[in-house]
This record gives C-alpha cells, structure tokens and sequence, in this order.
C-alpha cells in the first residue's frame, strides 16, 4: 500500500507538469486520493499570514501549473499535527522554507477558513475548531500549501502545489498513523445553501435527549462567534408517529436542546440563536420504513439574516 499511494501521487505530479523528484510527501498509510485537478497553466493565491479585519488574508500570487489534492482518512484517530508533523518535514528536507503554519484560531478562524481556497466538501471537509495550516516555498520548485483536518469519523488532508513564479505579493510514501458520524461542511452548506441537516444530532422515537458532545454545534458556535451578525434558527422535525400537535411540541423540543446546548457550553445568545418546530410536516425520507423515520427525525439550522 506504501508504494501505491506513493506512486499516485506521482503519476499525478508528472500528469500536472510539476516536478515529482524534487518532493515525496508523506501520506499516512490509510490515505484514500478523494479528488485531484491540474490546470497547467493557472494562478494561486498563497495564504501567507493570518486574517486580520484589517488585511483579510495576505498572500502571495503564483502562476504556472497548480495541482489541488484532497485526500482522505478514514477510521483515523490521528490529530492533525500528527497529520502535518510529517508533511512540513517532507518539505524541510526537500529544500521548502515554512513561510507560514497556524491552527483553529491562531489563523484566524472562520474568517481565514473562508478566505483561502479549500476543495469543496464531501472531498475536503474543515473543522472550524479543529484543523492546520501550513504554507512554503522553494527556491525553484514554486509553492505549495498544506491544509489537515478531521471529524469524528475520518481525518483530511488537502494540498495544493504551484509550480512556476511568483507573480505579486498582496497584504507517497506513507507511514501508519494511530487509527479514530461525518459532520461534512457544516458552514459551506450553511452558507450556501441556506440551511444545513446536523447529522449528529440523533434521537431515538420520542426522545429529545442530545449526546454529550456535538461536533456539528461545536463548530456552528465557533462561527457565531466569529459573525455576530449571523443569526440561525434551528428547526425541529419528526417523523409520523403520532398526532401531529404531539410532534410539533417534540421537534420543538428537539430545536431547543440544540439552543441550550449552544448558550449553556458556548454563551451563544439569543439574539443569534432561536429554536421552531414542525413536527412531520417537511419529511425528507419516507415514513414507512425504520431507516426512512430515522433519517426524519432530525434538526436543521436554517440561516436567517440576510446580508
């Protein structure tokens, strides 16, 4: 398996025009390849700072052949400096210069997240509160970007590499790594879309009791954190068990465990936060099998501000 993840990624470099000798990346040894594009003639905008309000994200322009990879780790339990640890020292040894590396927050949070190029999801997916980055560059070989994140289920991995010259600044072999329900893109899909199914949040028939930890709510308090003028209702659905006045009042009950989670660990408030219920009015599955009801019983955030 070592060296055919190895040769992959290879084959793609020489596919893109980039040069495969000069850099061997190590990618842990459950690395799936998710998606990979190469435009051999494009522009690259490399993060190289952390986002201020002042200056957003500074980068520095490239031009040339760009290769963009996602790849995947599933059933992974590594963290995601255990993730980049052995990348950065891939590039050291290959002659790169670490321009600059960050985490969570440290980036600059949701802003940086939303401001750099990240391959869309269910490829690549970002943890608000949890994921790195890492960028540098190479006398001759161009530059290159490193992105590591993870949920509960799977650990990602996204790299993007110019080759070519800087045009402006504006301000595999593998190794095992130790082995860990998929969130997705919580904030893509939100902001997006408009609303977004919160997957892990899971009841059984008639219950409106949440886990202990919720990723997905974890992440949606770091981004109304970081937006205050973002405000999200959070709608509750069941399926068709029973009267539908009976359902309204448990999905609404359902909503507002997500609003009590947010305000009790986080100190969301509730000028961003509120909580509706529509019983089985708005199935997205049949109710006449067990798995169709599962997947109805269920809450969503619906983003409501408008600008």
């Amino acid at each position: 398996m070592r060296s055919s993840v190895k040769s992959a990624l290879t084959a793609f470099l020489l596919l893109a025009g980039l040069p495969a000798a000069a850099l061997d990346l190590e990618l842990p040894i459950s690395a799936q390849l998710s998606v990979a594009t190469s435009d051999p003639l494009s522009s690259y905008r490399l993060p190289v700072g952390k986002w201020t309000e002042e200056t957003g994200v500074p980068v520095k322009v490239y031009e040339g052949a760009i290769e963009r990879q996602a790849w995947r780790l599933a059933g992974n339990s590594a963290t995601t400096l255990q993730m980049m640890d052995p990348l950065r020292d891939d590039l050291t040894d290959a002659g790169y210069e670490i321009v600059f590396q960050c985490a969570n927050q440290g980036c600059g949070g949701f802003d940086f997240r939303f401001d750099i190029e990240v391959l869309p999801a269910p490829s690549m997916h970002v943890n608000l509160i949890d994921y790195r980055f890492l960028s540098a560059e190479h006398p001759t070989e161009g530059a290159i970007s490193i992105l590591t994140s993870r949920n509960q289920a799977a650990g990602f991995i996204q790299i993007i590499r110019a080759g070519g010259k800087q045009k402006q600044s504006v301000n595999v072999e593998t190794t095992a790594l130790p082995a860990e329900v998929a969130t997705g893109d919580i904030i893509g899909s939100l902001e997006t879309l408009g609303h977004v199914v919160l997957s892990d949040m899971r009841f059984k028939a008639g219950s409106s009791e949440l886990a202990d930890q919720v990723p997905s709510l974890d992440q949606l308090a770091a981004y109304l954190k970081a937006r205050p003028d973002r405000v999200i209702v959070f709608v509750g659905h069941t399926d068709a068990t029973g009267s539908l006045a009976a359902n309204q009042a448990l999905s609404l009950r359902r909503a507002t465990s997500a609003v009590d989670y947010l305000q009790d660990r986080h100190g969301i408030t509730s000028a961003q936060i509120s909580a509706d219920g529509v019983g089985y009015l708005s199935p997205i599955a049949t109710n006449l099998t067990e798995e169709g009801r599962i997947k109805n019983r269920r809450v969503e955030a619906v983003l409501i501000s408008t600008e």
